[in-house]
């Protein structure tokens, strides 16, 4: 008897949950790169949330309500700061106000703003986003160890799935603040430098991290500013005031799937798209 023969289909899970995370959106250039891209970007990734470094959003340093709100309008649904988070003195108070704009949890109490939440996504499934800051060569604030661990333990009986944007400038930091949360939370993921490593992996007890996920602006720069300014900059050790460059917009972020049960990441992949 002839029996009809099976087609093998890839397996798709309707269970996982996706995470996408906008690395560090530099300026005029990088907002319009992202209003261009990142509704495709939901669409075709089935993305449930989406995280967005905005601290250099506003001139390629500090953020501003405008932007914000822009961001929200976007799709955005957390965003995400770091040590130019200060950048627009008028701006603290929006960050005083708003719930979902954080800056790292690390800085002194008296500083404006929040350093986490948990926010509800459209699937009705609580996600936790904290941000910190690393103190290797930047300034001398709380231990984000320590602050980490704590506050990661306090979001654990609201959330499974936990995000932290480290923001920090040594490699080594970074690591070891993901594997010393490994299991704990779902991803960790390294922002500041601007430049996107190709180190993604998910860690032994099921925590994605990548040291950095690089930057959504112009990459033909020095981390986002005209060349020949930076160069100035280091060659005659004089103040130059910053430009940002406009020459090769990208998108770059990272794509974290997990198990929304308990909070497991099962895949990570980078994202760098013109």
């Amino acid at each position: 008897m002839c029996r009809k023969r099976r087609i093998l289909r890839p397996i798709v899970s309707n269970k996982s949950f996706n995470i996408l995370f906008i690395a560090d959106i530099v300026g005029k250039p990088g907002m319009d790169v992202l209003a261009g891209l990142l509704p495709g970007l939901k669409k075709s990734h089935n993305v449930d949330f989406c995280v967005a470094n905005g601290e250099n959003a506003d001139g390629g340093n500090g953020l501003t309500e405008a932007l914000a709100r822009q961001l929200f309008g976007l799709g955005v649904d957390v965003i995400t700061g770091g040590n130019h988070t200060w950048g627009n003195a008028q701006f603290r108070a929006y960050l005083d106000n708003s719930q979902k704009v954080l800056r790292p949890l690390n800085y002194p109490p008296a500083a404006p703003g929040r350093g986490s939440v948990v926010v509800t996504s459209t699937r009705q499934i609580p996600v936790a986003v904290i941000n910190l800051q690393g103190r290797t060569f930047m300034y001398p604030i709380d231990c984000p160890f320590r602050t980490g661990h704590e506050e990661v333990a306090r979001m654990r009986e609201k959330a499974a799935i936990i995000l932290i944007d480290f923001h920090a400038e040594a490699t080594a930091e970074k690591a070891a603040l993901a594997w010393y949360l490994d299991g704990s939370v779902s991803a960790i993921i390294g922002t500041h430098t601007h430049v996107q490593t190709a180190d993604e992996r998910i860690l032994p007890r099921g925590t994605a991290f990548i040291t950095d996920v690089g930057m959504t602006g112009p990459h033909d720069s020095v981390i986002g500013m005209e060349a020949q300014v930076a160069i100035k900059r280091f060659t005659t050790i004089l103040p130059e005031k910053y430009r940002i460059a406009s020459a090769n917009v990208r998108l770059n972020g990272a794509l974290i799937e997990v198990d929304p049960q308990n909070g497991r990441a099962l895949r990570i992949s980078r994202i760098n798209v013109p």
